[in-house]
Parts: C-alpha cells; sequence; structure tokens
C-alpha cells in the first residue's frame, strides 16, 4: 500500500525551505511586503504564523485550530486595521503557501488548449 499525500506533509516537493528550515512552508508578497509561512511543528501542525520576511518578530496572522477544524485567526498589532479586502487576499495566500509551498499569484500559467 502506497503513502497517502500530504499537502502540508515535510517532503513537500513545492516548499521553498528558507536556510533549513523545516517549519517553513514558504513566502509570498504584496506590493510593499515579504511574507514567511511557518507552521508550528514539523508533522501535523496545529497552527501557523505569518511574519514578514526578515522580521519574525512582526506577526502578521496566526491561524490555529487546524487539526480540530475550529479555526481561529489572530491578527498582529499594526495589521488588524487593514482593510477586510486585503485580509481576506492575505488568510487566502497564506492557507496557500502553507498548503502548497507557493502562493495562489505564483503558479505556473497553464497552458493554451488548441481545438
Amino acid at each position: 500500500m502506497s503513502r497517502p499525500i500530504v499537502a502540508h506533509a515535510p517532503d513537500n516537493p513545492n516548499r521553498e525551505n528558507q536556510a533549513g528550515d523545516p517549519l517553513v512552508r514558504g513566502t509570498f508578497r504584496d506590493h510593499q511586503h515579504q511574507f514567511t509561512v511557518r507552521a508550528s511543528s514539523a508533522m501535523a501542525p496545529d497552527s501557523f504564523q505569518v511574519s514578514v520576511t526578515g522580521n519574525a518578530a512582526d506577526l502578521v496572522l496566526i491561524v490555529s485550530g487546524l487539526n480540530s477544524g475550529h479555526l481561529h485567526a489572530t491578527w498582529g498589532q499594526g495589521w488588524r486595521a487593514f482593510a477586510p479586502e486585503w485580509k481576506a487576499w492575505f488568510e487566502d495566500s497564506a492557507f496557500a503557501v502553507f498548503y502548497n509551498g507557493r502562493a495562489i499569484g505564483s503558479r505556473p500559467r497553464p497552458g493554451q488548449v488548441r481545438f
């Protein structure tokens, strides 16, 4: 029997590993900042945190309850006041990096289909 495919497994080939840190899932950016997504543990993490790249103390978002299904988002000081549209985009991007290793906008462009 083969192993199940788990998107957030430590050996996910899409994950951008930073400086050998096995908890870093990858990065994404908006127009001003680059952000790093970091899991709480290597196996079955219950949460992840997103910080400004290069400044781990500047936490932007912490999402907990991944294993229980009771998700809770906590926004960092200074980031709470951002527009709801930006926060929704940010959450979507953070989840994409956490599970897939890359942001939504950084996916390879699909090829064209000719009929």
